[in-house]
């Protein structure tokens, strides 16, 4: 496993140390990268070793069959990573990343498995986190599964899974009439107050927010690595990432980095695409316009709940990586995204989370406008399971559970008896 060096501040790249807990750089509030010895690394981590690893060692199964590459502690796992990579039955160029397929059901149970697992390296008791919903769950998971406590902060509205997550893994969870935004804000007041009320360092919570803590990306950049090593240690040309607060991407894009320096991966780096709902479009706006960082969005409302972030704190960073690869940030409306599930469900036996079917809008655009081929090589993140999603697919597609069975029903062709 690897030794961090320090950590780097994204904006000023002031370094500071690793031997104590970090949220933000002290110097710009900049989010923190991890760094290591990479040139020590190139002669320690070699690739052809991950897979022989990963079949020789339960602890190097899922995403740590990439411990070499990742902090030097013992890992808090529930068994998340290594998902499955699904070729499209339609289209010949297409794979689709099946992060539902994670415990908890979603890709937050990477982030939060390694933030969770740094967290109890450092002795850490309380940790707090605003979530649009599935942070909540994979954080309540993993800090179950490491004996800390956790403080939830979620809208009122998320998907009823969320909320059943939050207190069947024992967390402490607060509804709020808001958006993650004024979760966020609780988060921090209630931090204030504890540190104003001079508790004891270990009853102080600890914000393990979107990019406010240097771990989560760690866990987010594994899938970067995963999709190279199945494509067999090739870029595709493109991926589609459904964007709420982007820590997904932005690991991506540390992962290819890491890699490059390692000679793991050589070539063209994909275009990297940014979805988002039309009901709350920061990043996508701010793209089209050509601006270095997102306006908060007013009055933000979708369906895909993870989206709906009306001002991601990494969006200058995701804006950057997009405009980088070629790439672009774009929004599909309501009605677009569930057209999507609907078609790939019934099309390609994939049930998308609202977000997912956000990328899968955008790949289908892409293709109508010619700006892709079906060949192009593609990879698109299905980023939660849609059974997550029971409550809030079936409200956008006005269906509701039957009063009461019909006297007859339809079984493999053949009506049964009245």
């Amino acid at each position: 496993m690897a030794v961090i060096t320090s950590l780097e501040c994204s904006r000023c790249h002031h370094h500071l140390s690793a031997e104590t807990p970090q949220t933000l750089c002290p110097l710009c509030a900049g989010s923190l990268y991890v760094r290591y010895d990479m040139d020590k690394l190139k002669h320690t981590a070699k690739r052809e070793d991950i897979a022989a690893r990963a079949a020789a060692s339960p602890s190097s199964l899922g995403m740590w069959r990439y411990a070499s590459v990742l902090p030097d502690v013992t890992p808090v796992t529930l068994g998340e990573g290594w998902t499955p990579m699904l070729h499209s039955k339609r289209y010949p160029g297409l794979y689709v990343k099946e992060e539902g397929a994670n415990p908890t059901g979603t890709f937050k149970a990477r982030g939060l498995g390694l933030a969770v697992t740094m967290a109890k390296h450092y002795g850490l008791r309380h940790l707090a986190v605003p979530s649009a919903g599935n942070a909540a769950g994979a954080l309540a998971a993993y800090a179950a599964a490491a004996d800390i406590k956790a403080h939830i902060f979620m809208p009122q509205d998320v998907p009823f899974a969320n909320y059943l997550e939050g207190i069947v893994y024992g967390a402490d969870v607060t509804m709020v009439d808001g958006l993650i935004s004024d979760c966020a804000r609780m988060v921090g007041e209630n931090i204030k107050a504890q540190r104003d009320a001079n508790l004891p360092a270990s009853e102080v919570w600890f914000d393990i927010s979107t990019l406010k803590e240097p771990y989560r990306v760690e866990g987010k950049k594994t899938m970067g690595y995963e999709l190279v090593e199945q494509l067999g240690w090739q870029y595709p040309d493109a991926v589609f990432y459904p964007t709420g607060g982007g820590v997904g991407l932005i690991g991506m894009w540390k992962a290819f980095e890491e890699m490059e320096q390692l000679g793991w991966v050589t070539g063209k780096r994909p275009k990297m695409y940014a979805l988002q709902a039309s009901g709350c479009a920061p990043v996508a706006k701010a793209f089209e316009e050509g601006k270095p960082a997102s306006e908060f969005f007013q009055n933000a409302a979708t369906f895909a709940a993870g989206l709906r972030v009306p001002k991601p704190y990494g969006d200058a960073i995701i804006l950057d990586i997009v405009r980088q690869s070629g790439g672009a940030a774009l929004a599909f409306s309501d009605e677009e995204i569930l057209a999507s599930i609907l078609d790939w469900a019934k099309h390609e036996g994939i049930f998308l989370s609202p977000e997912g079917a956000a990328a899968t809008a955008a790949y289908d655009a892409l293709i109508a406008n010619g700006e892709l081929k079906p060949t192009d090589k593609v990879v698109l993140f299905n980023t939660g399971a849609g059974l997550k999603y029971t409550d809030m697919t079936a409200e956008a597609m006005h269906l509701k559970r039957p009063g009461s069975l019909p006297k007859s029903m339809p079984v493999g062709g053949i009506i049964t008896p009245q």
